[in-house]
């Protein structure tokens, strides 16, 4: 299945988008009028940084269960930090890991005065490590589970939900799990969390296999019990490249071969197809398992990447992140209330939380690295308008289109506040009030 292609480019998709957008107060987004300049541009409610602090606050109220703030231990929570009673379901590796590289991120960004945010990133790593891990047998031993049951301590063996069977796990989310684990390793000292990501990576090599042009190294899904694949291709391969990179600043270096070859497969094989099908950028999301079925959150992330790291992975970072970038425009980009807004994939181009405040981040990065305007407004437009998901209290919504309050916590808050940090570390002046004074 093909999405069309937008003949011109983003940022004059977004410019021809603003005639006629409604004048300030006549339209909402999230729980909040929208503000205008009067040129249409849309304009954050409040300051970006005055928004997160209010969040930060209303996650630092939730309530402690087992020992864990409950949104680390449920995925589908709602404004008063109540359980969904209709959704039990759980995605472990990819909220907490995230939620880790968030807290760790913005503790840094607001110069560590605020001893708190460590210890919820911990919370986070406690829970990965001491309760969502596969049995200590099979093929993926102790490995970090991408799906469970919210209620659950320990997750059992067949805690899979969503898109997985129960004995299943997804190889890259225990690949974002592990990065994470290595950097709070190296924050707290604790040698329990690195354990778990060498845990991870040793799995992840074992199990390896030689990617082609329709299978990528490890597979979508894969049961824990004998390494049963399902879905042949997994489209983020970056966060085992961090995970491998991690490991090796960290003294442990045996896996190098693999990260070579997992480096060759991605340069020859799956930069490559940007510009074909672009079927190696299939299959991501964990309550989704159509093989066709194209997303932005991984070629967004190798963007991100390749512009942290540039010269030193790629000679040609540049002109591939611009591909990464325009592959995602091309594909996901729609124009909801004059804003060019990402969306997450073929099946759903709607602008969640996580999705659409990785696309502003990664383009306002781009901005940073090359020097280049090209994008600097459509990701300026796409950030405001995320933070209109945060209600005045701090209490977030998945989304900002409609009016709620808490909902998917990876889209309302733990893939999101690490993207914010990284567009204003980009661009300081974004989060500020106007005239507000340098951090």
């Amino acid at each position: 299945m093909s999405a069309p292609r937008h003949a011109a480019p983003i940022a004059t998709l977004l410019l021809a988008a603003l005639v006629g957008v409604p004048s300030a107060g006549a339209e909402r987004l999230c729980n909040h009028d929208a503000l205008r300049a009067p040129d249409g541009r849309l304009l954050p409610w409040t300051a970006w940084e005055d928004a997160l602090a209010r969040e930060v606050a209303w996650y630092a109220a939730c309530p402690v269960d087992h020992g864990y703030p409950r949104f680390a231990t449920m995925t589908f929570m709602d404004g008063n930090h109540l359980p969904d009673p209709q959704r039990d379901d759980l995605i472990p590796a990819m909220q907490d890991g995230m939620g880790i590289l968030s807290y760790l991120e913005y503790r840094d960004f607001t110069g560590r005065r605020d001893a708190r945010l460590l210890d919820v990133a911990r919370a986070m790593g406690d829970f990965l490590v001491d309760q969502c891990s596969s049995p200590d047998s099979g093929a993926w031993p102790r490995f970090t589970r991408s799906t469970g049951r919210r209620g659950q301590f320990p997750l059992p063996p067949d805690c899979g939900s969503q898109g997985d069977h129960p004995y299943e796990i997804q190889p890259d989310k225990g690949a974002i799990a592990g990065y994470a684990l290595v950097l709070l390793a190296r924050e707290t000292g604790d040698p329990k969390y690195l354990e778990q990501a060498l845990r991870n990576a040793r799995a992840l090599a074992a199990n390896m296999r030689t990617g082609d042009g329709t299978h990528s190294p490890w597979p979508f899904r894969a049961d824990w019990r004998d390494g049963a694949a399902r879905g042949p291709v997994s489209s983020d391969m970056v966060y085992v490249l961090r995970l491998f990179d991690a490991l090796a600043a960290s003294g442990h270096g045996e896996f190098a071969p693999q990260r070579e070859r997992l480096w060759e497969w991605i340069r020859l094989r799956q930069l490559p197809d940007l510009a074909a099908d672009g079927l190696l950028w299939v299959q991501f999301f964990e309550d989704h398992d159509g093989t066709g079925n194209r997303n932005a959150w991984a070629p967004l992330n190798l963007a991100r990447y390749l512009l942290e790291r540039r010269d030193s992975i790629d000679v040609n970072w540049r002109g591939h992140a611009r591909d990464l970038i325009e592959f995602v425009n091309q594909r996901f980009v729609t124009v909801r209330h004059g804003v060019a807004v990402c969306g997450e994939q073929d099946y759903d181009h709607n602008p969640w939380g996580g999705i659409l405040s990785t696309y502003g981040a990664v383009l306002a990065m781009y901005g940073a690295a090359t020097g280049s305007d090209e994008y600097r407004l459509v990701a300026r437009q796409a950030l405001d308008f995320a933070i209109y998901a945060t209600d005045v209290d701090g209490c977030p919504c998945e989304q900002a289109q409609f009016p709620c309050r808490g909902g998917w916590q990876e889209d309302a808050h733990t893939d999101k506040l690490h993207n914010f940090v990284d567009a204003m570390r980009a661009c300081p002046e974004w989060g500020r009030p106007p005239g507000g004074p340098a951090r």
